[in-house]
C-alpha cells in the first residue's frame, strides 16, 4: 500500500508512475488527498475541543472547591456540549479514516523507473535466454498425452474427485512431484534459505498484508464458515510471519522457503491454452521471500534471478527471463522478472517463475519495520519468488526429456527420484 504522505506530497509523480500501469488514477488521487486533509483538520478540531474540556474541567473543580457552584454549573453544561461534540468528530474520523483506507488498497504499487512501457505479455522485454531446445523424436507428444501413455498423471480422476484442474499424480508420476519439491528446497536451504512449513489457510488481515486481498479476492477460495482463505501461494503465510513486527537492522536480511500446494480459482480460464498442468486450481509450489534493508532490495533481487537461473541450467531446461511491462506486472510488485521454459511438444513458453521486490508496499500493509542504527523505526522491503512452481516444471520435464524409449529424467533429480526413466 502506498504511504498516504507520499501520494500528498508527490501528487503529480503517482498519477505519471500508475499510468506506465494504463490506469488513470487521477480521480483516486484526488480523493485520497481530499480525505485525508479532512481526517487530519478533524483531528485538529477535536484536539481543541478536548483540550477545552479538560481547561474547563480543571476550572469547574477549582470552582467547586471555592464555593462558586452557580458558575460550575455554566461550565459544566458547556463540558457536556463539548463531550457531544467529541464524539461526534471521532465518528467522523473513523469514517473517513476508512474510507481512506479502502480508497488506498484500490491503489497498486508504483512500477519502479527500468519497467517497460506497455500493457499486456506481448510487450515484455526479454532479457535473457539459456539452454538448448532438443529435437524431439517423430511421434513426440505433449504432456496430457504422455502422462496417459505412462500412467502417472490422472486428470480425469482428479475430476472424478474434486473437479477439473485437481490431477492426480500416480507412481513414478507422484516421486517425480516429490523429488522435485526436495530438490527445490535442498537447493534453497543450500542457499541460505530457512524452511519454514506454514498454514495452507489464511486470515483475512493476512490477505490484506500482502496484497491478495482486495485485488484478487475472486481467485481466492473463501472457506465462508469460517472466515478464511486458502492460499493461492506460500507467499502469504510466509511474508504474514513479520506482520506488526519490528526487526532489528542487523537481523536483516531474513530469508526464508516453503514448499505448500496452492489454490486458485483461476476463474474465467478456458482453451488449448491450459490443458492438463499448463493451469490447475491446485498446485505444489516452493516459495522464497526476503525481507531487505530498502538500501539492498535491488541487489537481492538479482541475486534471487541468479538463484533460479541455477537451478533451471540444473536441470537443463530451455528458459527465457522476462522484465515485465507496467500492464502486465501484479498489483504489488515495483518490478518482476518472470521465468518461462521452452515446451518443445506444445512449441510455446509456459511461465513457471516469477521474481518480484515490492519495495515498502507489503511492509506498509504489514506495519513490517525495522529499527535503525539511530533507533528509528523504517518500513523494511519485501520479496518473493517461486523457486520454482511444479506444474509447468514438471510439464516442460515432460515433453523435452522425451525419447521413443520412456521418459528420462534429469541427472541431478535422479538421487531424488531413485530411477533414471520413465517407461
Amino acid at each position: 500500500m502506498l504511504q498516504t504522505a507520499f501520494i500528498r506530497e508527490n501528487k503529480e509523480q503517482v498519477i505519471k508512475a500508475l499510468a506506465k500501469r494504463h490506469i488513470d488514477a487521477t480521480a483516486t488521487v484526488t480523493r485520497i488527498i481530499e480525505l485525508d486533509e479532512k481526517r487530519r483538520s478533524t483531528q485538529v478540531e477535536l484536539d481543541t475541543v478536548l483540550a477545552e474540556s479538560n481547561l474547563l474541567s480543571k476550572d469547574i473543580g477549582a470552582m467547586m472547591k471555592s464555593g462558586e457552584k452557580a458558575k460550575a454549573e455554566i461550565l459544566k453544561a458547556k463540558t457536556v456540549q463539548l463531550r457531544d461534540r467529541s464524539k461526534e468528530l471521532s465518528l467522523i474520523s473513523e469514517e473517513v479514516a476508512a474510507e481512506l483506507q479502502q480508497e488506498l488498497y484500490t491503489l497498486p504499487n508504483l512500477p519502479a523507473d527500468i519497467v517497460p512501457e506497455g500493457n499486456s505479455a506481448e510487450e515484455n522485454l526479454s532479457v535473457f535466454e539459456a539452454g538448448e531446445i532438443p529435437k524431439l523424436h517423430e511421434g513426440a507428444m505433449p504432456h496430457w498425452e504422455l502422462v496417459k501413455k505412462y500412467d502417472i498423471i490422472d486428470f480425469e480422476l482428479g475430476t472424478k474427485i474434486a473437479g477439473a484442474g485437481f490431477p492426480v499424480y500416480k507412481g513414478k508420476g507422484a516421486k517425480l512431484q516429490r523429488a522435485l519439491i526436495n530438490y527445490f528446497l535442498d537447493k534453497n536451504t543450500e542457499a541460505g534459505y530457512k524452511e519454514m512449513q506454514v498454514p495452507h489457510v489464511v486470515n483475512e488481515a493476512s490477505g490484506y498484508g500482502t496484497g491478495q486481498l482486495p485485488d484478487k479476492e475472486g481467485q481466492m477460495y473463501h472457506i465462508g464458515i469460517d472466515d478464511l482463505y486458502l492460499i493461492p501461494t506460500a507467499e502469504v503465510p510466509v511474508t504474514n510471519i513479520f506482520r506488526d513486527t519490528i526487526i532489528a537492522e542487523a537481523e536483516l536480511p531474513v530469508l526464508c522457503t516453503a514448499y505448500t500446494p496452492c489454490f486458485r480459482r483461476e476463474a474465467g480460464s478456458y482453451g488449448a491454452h491450459v490443458r492438463g498442468l499448463n493451469r490447475l486450481h491446485q498446485f505444489d509450489k516452493v516459495e522464497i521471500v526476503r525481507v531487505e534493508h530498502p538500501d539492498n532490495s535491488y541487489k537481492a533481487l538479482d541475486g534471487m534471478v541468479e538463484h533460479v537461473k541455477g537451478i533451471l541450467d540444473e536441470l537443463k531446461l530451455p528458459y527465457r527471463i522476462l522484465r515485465l511491462c507496467g500492464g502486465d506486472m501484479g498489483f504489488t510488485a515495483a518490478l518482476t522478472y518472470d521465468f518461462e521454459v521452452f515446451s518443445t511438444a506444445q512449441d510455446r513458453w509456459l511461465e513457471i517463475s516469477s521474481v518480484s521486490n515490492f519495495e515498502t508496499f507489503q511492509a506498509n500493509r504489514l506495519k513490517l519495520r525495522f529499527r535503525d542504527k539511530d533507533g528509528k523505526n523504517q518500513l523494511a522491503h519485501t520479496l518473493n519468488g517461486s523457486s520454482l512452481a511444479l506444474p509447468r516444471v514438471l510439464a516442460g520435464i515432460l515433453e523435452n526429456y522425451q525419447t521413443a524409449d520412456g521418459i528420462v529424467i534429469p541427472e541431478v533429480l535422479r538421487p531424488y527420484t531413485g530411477f533414471d526413466i520413465i517407461n
